[in-house]
């Protein structure tokens, strides 16, 4: 019909590494039926977003047009495309499709935050389909590290969009559904690709999961002290992998870390791991000689809480490293990281522990496509348009030129680049605002509520607190007190920083001209430039400052 269109826009995931969220639509402008794929999340650090737990798109655009929202798709199970649903499903309120072991995860999630489960609903993979308003959606399986993921296909009246997910081509994973070529290849016709582009720089072929058990298991059998292998937890093909692995080497397992646990289980109800290797208790394992334990330890990322750091700092649930042990990192360092993972590897350096990461042995392969695999899916889909996602906006842009130089008309379409995929290119026909919310303790606030810019200005400048009291003459009742946060005490002059800030405040309160004295506006102002030049002049800071007024009533 004329007016209505196929539309594409990324709320997260398209101009940056994690959360991943996109939105399908059709329809008239303004009348459109939507889809949404993945309701991921990111993950802090200290220097852009300190005290906050968790960061999400915001979804205000799509909220605005919750009515219009037909259902919510999750491709599977990574923190990065699941780990919003608890957090921002109220605001949407859309049934929930995942197959079976996404589905389990993300009821977990639900309930955790109040909700009861049922709005996610177990799908089978092709040829079922749901339908939701003009989409009809299939979930095709398709390899990554991580039981189940899937690639979405989506039959549209515009014609079929193929939605990649994370994903690799791997015809061995060691656990869940190898790459079918021939599915693959049966697909068309296809009018847009929409492709992950995590791995577009890597030239080398991608490796099978199948390649990395030799290795661990040759390491880990000539291992002399304990053994403490990271890696991902949603990996469950690598946590059994190491955990095979210590079996053979004679040694008893134990499973460190909330997420490794409930990985474990949840593929053992779900079924997609038939069985895995008896485990025991962290305080079991106090009473087992050393060279016969092998902890499977959280915190891959070196995450400050997770398993990894803990015992990197010290003792952890009763267990402690020591010099002669081994430490295997069976993982990538996500970029970002590199920093927190190093700080682990050098305390457990400190320790006499030996460390193996994947620069150093095969012990890792990524779940993401590499440039060859990414250029065979380009072969076998056969897409009439590439939108390259999932990718920081320098991967997107060398996709689309891999996809354009293939003879595909591609487009570089980061976060609120709303894309017409009607016609024979794809089009830029809107632009979108979006950008971040913050989970900050229980709260969620905004990226621009300036809350978190105030904690950074703190961080960097430090703080101070200047009370003032004013008698009901308006004259200084007593001189004002002043207190110091995250600042030197002591300053050029050699005396007490808070004295020598009290002094100046106090002289410019008796010299300042009854307007200003009177005005609470123009005397906080005041009182705050004052103090910033003196503490520039003593310790070369413009610190924060808040002031407090008070005055006596006559």
């Amino acid at each position: 019909m004329a007016g209505e269109q196929l539309i594409y826009l990324p709320l997260g995931g398209a101009g940056e590494v994690g959360m991943n969220m996109y939105l399908y639509g059709y329809g008239r402008k303004g009348k459109e039926r939507f889809i949404l794929v993945d309701m991921g999340v990111t993950f802090p650090d200290m220097d852009g977003s300190p005290g906050v737990d968790l960061i999400f798109p915001d979804i205000e655009w799509i909220a605005d047009r919750a009515d219009q929202l037909d259902a919510i798709f999750i491709t599977h199970a990574h923190e990065d495309h699941i780990g919003a649903v608890g957090h921002l499903l109220g605001r949407l309120n859309a049934p929930i499709y995942a197959r079976k072991f996404t589905a389990h995860i993300g009821r977990m999630k639900l309930e955790e935050h109040g909700f009861d489960g049922t709005q996610i609903q177990t799908v089978g993979p092709m040829p079922t389909q749901v339908e939701a308003g003009p989409f009809k959606v299939g979930f095709m399986p398709i390899s990554h590290s991580i039981p189940e993921s899937s690639a979405l296909i989506i039959d549209t009246p515009e014609g079929r969009v193929v939605h990649s997910g994370d994903f690799k081509i791997d015809e061995t994973p060691v656990l869940g559904e190898p790459f079918d070529r021939k599915a693959w290849g049966n697909l068309g016709p296809v009018k847009a690709l929409v492709c992950d582009s995590t791995n577009v720089f890597s030239r080398h072929e991608g490796r099978s999961e199948i390649t990395v058990g030799p290795a661990i298991t040759k390491i880990v059998s000539e291992a002399e002290g304990m053994v403490v292998a990271t890696t991902f937890a949603s990996n469950i093909a690598r946590v059994k992998t190491l955990a095979d692995a210590g079996i053979a080497a004679g040694r008893s397992i134990v499973l460190m870390g909330r997420a490794m646990k409930k990985m474990v289980a949840a593929g053992l109800e779900t079924g997609v791991i038939d069985t895995f290797p008896p485990t025991v208790a962290p305080e079991e394992a106090q009473s087992i000689p050393r060279d016969h334990l092998m902890l499977l330890a959280t915190g891959s990322q070196g995450e400050r809480r997770a398993a990894s750091a803990q015992l990197s700092r010290g003792k952890f649930q009763g267990l402690t490293l020591k010099e002669g042990d081994l430490f295997l990192f069976s993982s990538k360092t996500i970029p970002g990281n590199e920093v927190s993972v190093g700080r682990i590897v050098n305390a457990l350096s400190e320790m006499g522990v030996d460390v193996i990461d994947d620069k150093m042995a095969d012990i890792h392969v990524s779940g993401h496509a590499n440039r060859p695999d990414l250029e065979e899916m380009h072969r076998l889909v056969q897409p009439q348009i590439l939108v390259p996602m999932h990718g920081e906006h320098r991967m997107l842009r060398e996709h689309a030129k891999l996809g354009t130089a293939n003879g595909i008309a591609s487009i570089v379409a980061p976060n609120g680049t709303m894309i017409s995929l009607s016609g024979n290119r794809p089009e830029i026909v809107e632009f979108v605002e979006t950008g971040r919310l913050y989970l900050d303790g229980s709260v969620q606030i905004g990226a621009l509520d300036g809350i978190v810019r105030d904690r950074i200005r703190m961080a960097l400048n430090g703080q101070v607190v200047i009370g003032v009291l004013i008698d009901e003459e308006d004259a200084p009742l007593l001189d004002a007190w002043c207190e110091l946060k995250g600042l030197a005490e002591t300053g050029q002059s050699n005396a007490p920083l808070a004295e020598i800030l009290e002094d100046d405040v106090g002289q410019f309160l008796g010299r300042a001209d009854d307007k200003t004295i009177l005005d609470d506006d123009k005397l906080e102002e005041a009182i705050k430039r004052l103090v910033r030049q003196s503490c520039l002049n003593e310790i070369g800071k413009k610190p924060e400052v808040i002031v407090l007024i008070s005055r006596l009533a006559a």
